[in-house]
């Protein structure tokens, strides 16, 4: 038994990788480790059921693997960013993925940089071990990539907040017990300065949840109602007033976790690079001007692949050196949204006849066709491709602001101006 806790930021990266590799021998079961190892994902399906994981899952959280860059007394190990790197590619290796990606890529580092004592006791080890799953409650029916318009308010009542809105398009509501929650708490200011950001227990009475049905069939997504929720003050992060600063924390840890993949990278929602290249070689049919034109365009998958995985450690590196996330996590979102949906779109191809019917047993076709569909979505989730442009010519090019003519306009002034 290899206790991880006595490496130190000093450590070298072999012996890191040493000890990780060590313990994933010692804890993983070696009908895993064996499929993992296989690259075949059915395999690994076949002995490792999603039940099977979740229930092994806080042996992981225990070592501080989920998050390894984590102060130590919040269950990480308080290693640099270069040893988190030999951390991940050590798991990865494996498959042993991270559940709860709200709660470890969004509300963990959102917690950690404003939360106090008491809350980061509270919230962070649960996180870990996925013993309570979070969500995001930011965007609305009327507020969207104009997130500071939002109307969901909240009304101070002593030391308790009365919450009365709507959110949609959130992820993993059905599942979640937190939610991050953004709201107004102050009307007569402009709209950036009247926000105040809470962590809602979604099972307080009032916490009305209905899934949205996507095009894969499946509902991920929901509509989540609040009809007077009352959230003690002890739930509220960073000042009141302050809510936009603390959401920029969650959004920019948001747009690098998608830009590594974190949501929707190779092998979760469709096919990965190394499969399609498998598939190809598999099938491959001689120098024809079909077959040319496959090559070509797995190259230029592969390089696209590497690129968005560089570009993602820097801006990984980064943040866990200690700056704040910053636009370089908007160069990663925009690229790997329109990465994975290229990606998507010739795995399709390469189905030939099977990418416009297939038998129900086909499930092999099935996953291509789902991982298709589901990366429509990826240009719009955690930020829209239009808005990460937006970020990176203001904050990265130094281009002319788009005007904002309601900025300086008391949020409750805004529609009366415009009517």
């Amino acid at each position: 038994m290899d206790d991880l806790r006595d490496l130190s930021p000093d450590s070298s990266a072999t012996e890191v990788r040493n000890r990780v590799a060590a313990w994933v021998e010692d804890h993983v079961p070696a009908d895993w480790l064996a499929a993992a190892r296989s690259g075949d994902p059915r395999k690994l399906r076949a002995v490792r059921s999603r039940a099977d994981y979740e229930a092994w899952y806080p042996t992981l959280a225990a070592a501080g693997l989920v998050a390894p860059g984590w102060p130590r007394e919040f269950g990480g190990l308080g290693l640099p960013a270069h040893l988190v790197r030999v951390v991940n590619e050590m798991l990865g290796s494996v498959r042993l993925a991270r559940l709860n990606f709200i709660g470890v890529g969004l509300a963990g580092p959102t917690i950690l940089e404003w939360g106090t004592e008491e809350q980061k006791q509270r919230y962070l080890r649960p996180i870990l071990d996925n013993r309570e799953i979070w969500c995001q409650l930011f965007s609305e029916p009327s507020a969207g990539s104009d997130l500071a318009g939002l109307a969901t308010r909240a009304r101070r009542d002593g030391d308790v907040w009365i919450v009365d809105g709507q959110k949609v398009w959130t992820s993993f509501a059905h599942q979640a017990r937190f939610g991050l929650l953004l709201a107004r708490t102050d009307p007569a200011v402009p709209k950036h300065q009247g926000l105040t950001y809470f962590l809602a227990d979604l099972q307080a009475p009032g916490v009305t949840v209905r899934p949205l049905r996507e095009m894969t069939g499946n509902a991920v997504f929901n509509e989540v109602f609040l009809d007077g929720v009352a959230l003690p003050d002890a739930a509220r992060l960073g000042p009141v007033g302050q809510g936009w600063s603390v959401a920029r924390t969650t959004l920019m840890n948001e747009r690098t976790a998608l830009g590594q993949g974190g949501g929707f990278s190779d092998g979760k929602g469709g096919r990965s690079v190394l499969q399609l290249l498998d598939a190809y070689r598999a099938g491959a049919g001689g120098d024809t001007p079909g077959e040319r034109a496959a090559r070509q365009r797995l190259v230029e998958a592969f390089i696209d692949q590497r690129i968005g995985h560089w570009t993602a450690q820097r801006a990984k590196a980064a943040r866990l050196a200690g700056r704040p996330a910053g636009p370089e996590g908007s160069i990663a979102k925009l690229f790997e949204a329109q990465r994975n949906q290229r990606l998507q779109c010739l795995a399709h191809a390469m189905l030939g006849a099977a990418g416009m019917a297939r038998e129900d047993r086909d499930a092999a076709t099935a996953e291509v066709w789902h991982g298709f569909l589901r990366s429509r979505a990826n240009t719009i989730e955690g930020g829209t491709s239009e808005i990460q442009r937006n970020i990176l010519g203001e904050r990265v090019l130094g281009l002319p602001a788009e005007p904002a003519v309601d900025r300086d306009i008391a949020w409750q002034d805004i529609l009366s101006r415009r009517a």
